[in-house]
């Protein structure tokens, strides 16, 4: 378990991790891997325009990292996804590439990071006032995931979570009740989940669902509503219904509840981190914490 986002920094710093930066020539990027790099956090591997790599990294003081050069943008994520299918590298992170052209090589059939699972966000938030770290998905990716599309955003989840230490997180299916009601679909996907982690379909983890936000939270409001939970006040991992909830509910965190929180990609075989140009350092730094945790280097 960790607590905040110092903790988790703190941890990914003792594992080294090689990262391998597509279209490196983005100065806020080279700054947040050059803090990781000094953290003893990451090996960084630097795909891109050589000559802009080197001047922005002479400008920043960053010494420590290997440059492949390219000549486009769509090379440089061709590359680098090369460089993390082989092996080289465990993470892959965008720079100043546009979102599409990096997912498309990351998507590619032949020369790709496909596993045949649905890509997913997990988004990680540190809330005052709250114990540990929350694990959220799907708040980024898919709009309105179906069973089996939850199905696999939970296994991407788990399956990371596993490689971070985890060993059987507590997991809220969240809907807007307890009841199952078939006009509700939430509700029963949250009954279908529980019932696949119960068969093993779905790696190990304690889930409750359908299961609302207050009693997800709060032990008092289980007892109130006379629910035995095993979860409550408690959870770890907010499974989402849909992408309108993850957004709202994450955006209101951050912005009245002066949260902190980081984001990377599941579903390929290695953690991506897509990014925003508009992502504080820290935020940055978090990611790639993140991401570093979360891949299998077996």
């Amino acid at each position: 378990m960790f607590e905040n986002f110092h903790d988790l920094v703190k941890e990914a710093s003792r594992r080294k991790t090689t990262i391998c930066v597509a279209a490196a020539e983005d100065q806020a990027v080279l700054e947040a891997v050059k803090l990781a790099s000094e953290l003893g956090m990451v090996k960084a591997i630097l795909v891109g325009e050589s000559s802009r790599i080197e001047k922005i990294t002479e400008d920043i003081g960053f010494v420590d990292y290997e440059i492949i050069h390219c000549e486009s943008p769509e090379e440089s994520v061709a590359k680098a996804v090369k460089a993390v299918r082989d092996g080289r590298a465990h993470v892959l992170m965008k720079g100043l590439v546009n979102t599409s052209t990096y997912l498309r090589g990351i998507l590619n059939r032949g020369q790709g990071l496909r596993t045949g699972r649905l890509l997913s966000m997990m988004a990680v938030y540190e809330l005052p006032g709250y114990h540990k770290l929350i694990y959220a998905t799907d708040s980024g990716v898919n709009v309105a995931p179906n069973l089996e599309q939850k199905k696999e955003i939970l296994t991407n989840t788990l399956l990371a979570m596993n490689a971070m230490g985890f060993e059987k997180p507590k997991v809220a299916a969240l809907t807007a009740n307890e009841n199952v009601d078939p006009k509700v679909s939430s509700t029963v996907d949250a009954e279908g989940l529980v019932d696949m982690v119960e068969n093993g379909e779905i790696p190990p983890c304690v889930i409750e669902g359908p299961i609302a936000f207050d009693v997800a939270f709060s032990k008092e409001a289980a007892v109130h509503k006379g629910i035995d939970s095993k979860i409550a006040g408690d959870l770890d991992v907010l499974l989402f219904p849909n992408i309108e909830t993850g957004n709202a509910l994450g955006k209101s965190w951050l912005h009245f509840n002066n949260a902190k929180w980081a984001g990377i990609v599941l579903g390929a075989t290695h953690p991506i981190i897509l990014g925003s140009r508009s992502d504080t350092p820290e935020i940055k730094l978090n990611s790639i914490a993140l991401g570093c945790l979360s891949a299998n280097k077996a």
